[in-house]
């Protein structure tokens, strides 16, 4: 296997964004009648709010789950996205993988916004070959689709690409899309849950990728 493309989860992985998410979440859930614990939309963070929502509350129709999942995109805007940076490595590490001659990918359940506020945040604009939203696809991870079309998009085979994420949800949907998963435990998972749910190999954060990127999966 030799990696071409290396395909990066935004929320959690690049930025340090998760707990902000799960704030607004919370905000939003309230709001509408339904307040939920603050573990439990933990453990859906790295979904996008398609699949979230209905997790939490599979018994509510879906102009509730629509509205919920409008408000906290309206929350998190207002209250979090300003103050949300990136983790430390997170642009060097793009910049090392572009640098290598493999293609970048942005591939996130984020909205289109708030992808392209990060990108301009990090200043990685010129190391992208291509990025893919929420507002790509029908359906967010753990569904494969996000990954299947940013693959597409820069026409590499899945044995010769890789996924950086943060979340058991990442690892899920690039299995099915037939892409090996590096897991960060930077987000809501430990390492056992990671290599469980089927990551390769599990580093701390992308500085840690960084750090060791000539031993890593990303330079095969």
């Amino acid at each position: 296997m030799t990696i071409e493309v290396v395909l990066f989860d935004i929320d959690g992985t690049l930025v340090d964004s998760n707990e902000q998410h799960v704030n607004a979440w919370v905000f939003a859930f309230r709001e509408a009648g339904h307040p939920q614990e603050l573990d439990d939309i933990r453990a859906q963070i790295g979904k996008g709010g398609d699949l979230l929502v209905p997790e939490l509350l599979p018994d509510v129709d879906d102009a509730v789950r629509k509205g919920i999942s409008e408000r906290q995109g309206d929350y998190f805007k207002d209250m979090y996205l300003d103050n949300v940076g990136p983790f430390e490595g997170a642009a060097a590490l793009i910049k090392r993988v572009h640098a290598s001659g493999r293609k970048v990918v942005l591939a996130s359940s984020a909205k289109r916004d708030e992808l392209d506020h990060y990108v301009g945040l990090m200043g990685i604009e010129a190391c992208l070959a291509a990025t893919t939203s929420i507002d790509d696809v029908e359906t967010s991870k753990p569904e494969p689709d996000l990954f299947a079309l940013a693959i597409g998009k820069v026409g590499v085979e899945p044995s010769n690409a890789l996924v950086v994420g943060d979340t058991i949800y990442d690892v899920d949907a690039a299995l099915r899309a037939g892409i090996a998963t590096v897991g960060v435990t930077s987000g809501p998972f430990d390492e056992s849950q990671l290599k469980e749910a089927g990551a390769i190999a599990v580093f701390a954060d992308v500085a840690s990728i960084l750090r060791d990127f000539d031993q890593s999966p990303l330079a095969r």
